[in-house]
């Protein structure tokens, strides 16, 4: 008589064998999912072993790293585009406020540096990295000069904005920037109207000025003109204006037993 035990296992064996064998696979599974890793388009992904980093950053698509012991961060190296309210003083110790708006990119073999230094992932860059370099710079910049000028030179301050925020970020060179524009001035409406009147005062002056550059060239004219005329010339343009039928005509300048008041009338002098 077989025991009840005994028939137990018995009838249990093949099934326990196939549990063992899925359970495998499933740990094989998961295993390669922990293996491979995919890095989406403008992205690096730092690859880090317990901790410290490992190799250089890993370009988009497939890559393997080793399970349990290594983990990935990714960031994005497509360009930023971030605007930034800010408010500042002027040299003449006026205040104004407007947008500057940076565009930049991270650089993808820095992302290993940027990991181990200053931030862990891409939402930290912009905080930790461009905006403090950002500020510092539109600050430089704007301390130099007076609200007019400033008002009246927006296009130019944009520029010097531009490569202060760059020089200071390459002290670190951990990114590019790409570009950077500032907007929505505002100012207080009595320094308004001082700018507009400044601005209406130079079109004068530049007008003024046009103006006596015009006389100067056409008092250079007439010199060169009359210094030009004889009565050679004279006698010339007479008979290029001279209708063939005026009975009062100049005589030949130079002529034998004229002088210079000569005429000839119907032919007689």
């Amino acid at each position: 008589m077989q025991s009840p035990l005994r028939s137990a296992g018995g009838s249990d064996g093949p099934g326990g064998i196939l549990t063992l064998i899925l359970a495998v696979v499933a740990a094989l599974a998961i295993l390669l999912s922990q293996t491979v890793f995919i890095v989406p388009a403008g992205n690096v992904a730092v690859v880090t072993t317990l901790g410290k980093v490992t190799g250089i950053p890993r370009s988009p698509g497939a890559n393997i790293k080793a399970p349990l012991v290594q983990n990935t961060s990714f960031f994005d190296v497509r360009t930023q585009v971030r605007p930034e309210q800010f408010s500042t003083l002027t040299k003449d110790l006026q205040v104004i406020q407007a947008t500057a708006t940076v565009k930049y990119a991270m650089k993808p073999t820095e992302a290993g540096r940027i990991y181990e230094t200053i931030a862990t992932d891409d939402q930290q860059i912009y905080p930790r990295v461009i905006q403090p370099s950002l500020l510092k710079a539109l600050k430089s910049v704007f301390s130099q000069y007076e609200l007019v000028t400033i008002a009246t030179e927006w296009n130019s301050i944009s520029e010097l904005v531009q490569e202060k925020v760059a020089e200071e970020l390459r002290k670190f060179d951990y990114v590019t920037v790409q570009g950077l524009d500032l907007t929505g001035l505002q100012i207080a409406e009595e320094y308004r109207a001082a700018i507009e009147q400044k601005q209406i005062a130079e079109q004068q002056l530049l007008r003024a000025q046009t103006e006596v550059l015009i006389a100067e060239q056409e008092a250079k004219r007439y010199q060169t003109l009359n210094s030009s005329l004889d009565d050679q010339v004279l006698y010339k343009l007479f008979l290029d204006k001279w209708d063939g039928q005026t009975s009062v005509v100049p005589a030949l300048p130079g002529a034998a037993g004229t002088s210079g008041s000569s005429v000839i009338v119907n032919g007689r002098r």
